[in-house]
C-alpha cells in the first residue's frame, strides 16, 4: 500500500520505507522532450482547483518526460479499456482503439513486494478514506493510530481516486491510486500498489468502469 504524510508521519516514508528516493530529470526553458514542450507539460499537469481538496500544480521539473501521459502504439489482443500495468518499465497503460494505448507513468511495488496476474476494479473511490493493513501496521507501528481510517484529503495515501483490484471476489489488499509525488514517478517505493499523478489518476479513474480488466505483468 502506499504511505502518508502528516506532521509525525511522513506520507514519503511509508512509500520509501528504508529506501532512499531516486533522483529524476530536470527541464528547463521552452524546449522540447520526446514531443512534448514544457509548457505542453505545464499545462496538463496544471492545478485542479474544482476539486473537493483543490489539487496543485505537479512540478514537472521532477518528472521524467518519458512518463508524461501520451497516447502510444500498444498491440496487445486485450479488449479496449483494459487497464496494463507493466511495473518493469513503471508504466500504466489503457487500453484504446485500434492498436494504441493511453500511458501513463507511474511507481510500483518495490523489491519484495511486486505481484503479478490478472485483476479487475471491484470498487472505486473518490478522496477515500485510507485504512493502514494490519500487515503494515505490524512493519510500521506508528500507523496504528489510523487503524479505524484517515480521512481523505490532500495527505491521504490513497489521493484523490482510487481504484480497488479485485480477484475472484476478494479485494487484493492492491490498488491504483493518485500520487502528488512527482519524485516517485518511475521508481519502487509502495508495498504493491500502483500510483498515478493526481491528474493522470483522474483521467483514467473517469475512464474505467467497475468490473474492468486490470493485467499486471510480471516485473
Amino acid at each position: 500500500m502506499p504511505g502518508l504524510r502528516s506532521v509525525a508521519l511522513s506520507r514519503r516514508s511509508f512509500l520509501v520505507g528504508s529506501a532512499i528516493g531516486l533522483g529524476t530529470l530536470g527541464l528547463a526553458g521552452c524546449g522540447t522532450y520526446d514531443g512534448m514542450s514544457l509548457a505542453e507539460a505545464e499545462k496538463l499537469y496544471g492545478p485542479v482547483p474544482t476539486e473537493k481538496f483543490p489539487i496543485p500544480a505537479v512540478e514537472v521539473a521532477k518528472v521524467n518526460p518519458k512518463y508524461y501521459r501520451r497516447t502510444v502504439r500498444y498491440e496487445t489482443k486485450e479488449a479496449p479499456g483494459t487497464i496494463i500495468v507493466d511495473p518493469s518499465n513503471y508504466y500504466v497503460y489503457r487500453i484504446e482503439e485500434e492498436g494504441s494505448a493511453t500511458r501513463y507513468g507511474a511507481n510500483v511495488g518495490r523489491s519484495g513486494f511486486l505481484w503479478s496476474g490478472d485483476a479487475y476494479v471491484g470498487r472505486k473511490g473518490e478522496w477515500a478514506t485510507w485504512t493502514p493493513p494490519k500487515e503494515m501496521i505490524k512493519r510500521q507501528p506508528e500507523a496504528a493510530k489510523y487503524a479505524n481510517g484517515m480521512p481523505g484529503g490532500l495527505d491521504n495515501p490513497l489521493g484523490a481516486r482510487t481504484l480497488y483490484l479485485y480477484q475472484n471476489g476478494t479485494y487484493t489488499l492492491y490498488t491504483i491510486y493518485a500520487t502528488s509525488d512527482p519524485e516517485s514517478i518511475g521508481t519502487g517505493v509502495t508495498s504493491g500498489c500502483v500510483g498515478l499523478l493526481s491528474q493522470d489518476m483522474l483521467d483514467l479513474y473517469a475512464r474505467t468502469p467497475v468490473k474492468t480488466k486490470v493485467v499486471v505483468l510480471p516485473a
